[in-house]
């Protein structure tokens, strides 16, 4: 029987060193909980650009992230280094917003849900699906602004999809996603790429794994795992980077709220 194959490296640099421009990148992380931070920002030194992401959101543009103005995947948007976006949410990211309507990057919006299931499907060698989300809306029909011109008007936009009956209720095509590489970020890891995820973090982190060609993965521990306590199998990851007690401890908070005086009860 083979040894596993040790997937550890040694650099975030290194770890992305074939990241080239135009490449696919599925991303993991749902607002800023679980977003491979210091991956991102090994992307955003390697100067590449005109990047395709899939990511349930693309960061924010503010706060300590980098010195760019943002965190997460805010920071190569800041710079200018994302040509087009699938996601779901933009949210009260300003400059996403201000790039999308000004027609300098392009935005593909689906459901959340179906976001979900195109990466799991890609990644499970699923070409497409059928599913009621977005039948008898532009999700289906088409019309959806993809990319403006300068002026705002409508540059691009999304044509329409197949619709089935399947027991007389319609369902719309969706096609998996499959992405050059995924980046992702886990509590926990092995040396052969056997992942685990705290709470929200697991939203999306193993559907981007999933659907990446190449996934590397930051650990925020680097330890022995019992196979039961598993949520993503070593299989669909390539490289490994555990992360100093630092990186690991560094975590963006995309609003922050207190309470102004704790109530008597």
């Amino acid at each position: 029987m083979n040894s596993p194959v040790n997937k550890v490296v040694g650099s975030a640099a290194e770890a992305v060193a074939d990241v080239g421009e135009g490449a696919s990148l599925a991303v993991g992380g749902f607002g800023l909980s679980g977003v491979p931070s210091v991956l991102i920002r090994a992307v955003l030194e390697r100067g590449v650009g005109g990047l395709h992401v899939v990511s349930n959101n693309c960061g924010t543009n503010g706060g300590t992230g980098g010195g760019t103005g943002g965190q997460g995947l805010g920071e190569l948007l800041a710079a200018g280094r994302i040509a087009r976006v699938i996601g779901s949410y933009i949210g009260e990211n300003k400059e996403f917003a201000r790039q999308y309507l000004a027609g300098e990057v392009e935005v593909e919006l689906i459901p959340q849900g179906t976001l979900a299931e195109r990466l799991r499907a890609g990644g499970c060698g699923i070409p497409a699906f059928y599913t009621p989300a977005g039948v008898g809306t532009m999700v289906a029909e088409g019309g959806l602004p993809w990319r403006h011109h300068p002026d705002g008007s409508v540059a691009v936009a999304s044509p329409p999809k197949e619709v089935r009956d399947f027991d007389g209720v319609p369902y719309v095509l969706e096609r998996g996603i499959v992405t050059d590489f995924a980046l992702v970020r886990a509590a926990k890891g092995d040396a052969y790429g056997n992942l685990v995820f705290a709470k929200a973090a697991r939203n999306f982190n193993p559907l981007a794994a999933m659907a990446g060609r190449v996934t590397i993965a930051e650990v925020e521990e680097l330890c022995e795992l019992d196979p039961d306590e598993v949520h993503l199998p070593g299989v669909f990851v390539r490289r490994v980077l555990p992360l100093t007690p630092e990186q690991a401890a560094d975590k963006g908070v995309e609003k922050r709220t207190v309470t102004s005086a704790v109530r008597e009860v």
